[in-house]
């Protein structure tokens, strides 16, 4: 019995989803999870060899996966992944979008080049994988769209700059998506990370001394681990989230309220 209302709850079987950045960090740590939960995934990022090891993980845990290699910064590259992405398992159900880029040179010094590279895989790509997938979501009654988003969206440090933009950007996004279809089944809402030992991160992981002092400022006393985000991601893809759009979940030891 217990089983089963799980299965209602969470169980993403039948389901199809697209994970972007989903070959490293938290995308790879959510496209296990909901592959795992049932779900039928696409991992679409960049570089191939870990694509396919991304891939060949999944499927030796006996889920369904494919892979896309696509460059996220054009917006002709990322039409033509979503493309790509379809001829796997067909339409997703699910849409993540955890691909995203972190310049972070002064304010003064960041230039046409950094705020457009980051604002293109970071905000327009999100944007343009909603339009194509989003209202087909609405059209078929069910749909969920997870945004990753941080902790620079609500709040400035650790040199925030050109990222810290483009997140408020994309929790704007989140609202936005969340308005137009939710009224049709189709949920919107970002997952917030404190600060995470991913590859995103090396500018900072490789400092002790900062990577002791973020910790200490959760209330669980240790940073966050890509795995900390697959019960979330599970949550926020199944049916028990079906009231829960256009909100902002913390994933983050408690450091955004400490």
């Amino acid at each position: 019995m217990t089983s089963h209302y799980l299965a209602e709850l969470f169980s993403l079987q039948g389901r199809v989803a697209l994970v972007t950045g989903g070959s490293s960090g938290i995308g790879r740590a959510i496209a296990e999870a909901l592959a795992r939960a049932g779900a039928s995934v696409v991992v679409v990022a960049r570089r191939e060899a870990e694509l396919a090891a991304t891939t060949a993980a999944l499927e030796a845990h006996g889920c369904r996966a494919a892979w896309v290699s696509a460059d996220l910064g054009s917006g002709d590259g990322v039409r033509a992944a979503a493309e790509q992405a379809v001829t796997a398992f067909g339409e997703p159900d699910i849409l993540v979008n955890s691909a995203g880029i972190n310049l972070r040179p002064p304010m003064g010094e960041i230039g046409d080049e950094v705020w457009d590279a980051t604002m293109a895989v970071n905000l327009r790509a999100p944007f343009l994988l909603g339009e194509r997938f989003g209202p087909g979501m609405a059209e078929r009654g069910f749909g969920r769209i997870i945004h990753v988003s941080s902790q620079q969206a609500f709040r400035a440090f650790v040199q925030s700059g050109a990222y810290g933009v483009s997140k408020a950007g994309l929790e704007g996004l989140a609202r936005s998506q969340a308005e137009a279809w939710s009224p049709h089944g189709v949920t919107c809402n970002t997952l917030v990370p404190g600060f995470v030992m991913t590859p995103l991160n090396a500018r900072l992981s490789g400092d002790p001394e900062k990577v002791a002092a973020l910790a200490a400022r959760t209330m669980i006393g240790r940073n966050g681990l890509a795995g900390d985000f697959a019960g979330a991601a599970v949550f926020l893809a199944s049916r028990a989230s079906a009231y829960v759009t256009g909100q902002a979940l913390f994933v983050d030891g408690g450091l955004s309220s400490h």
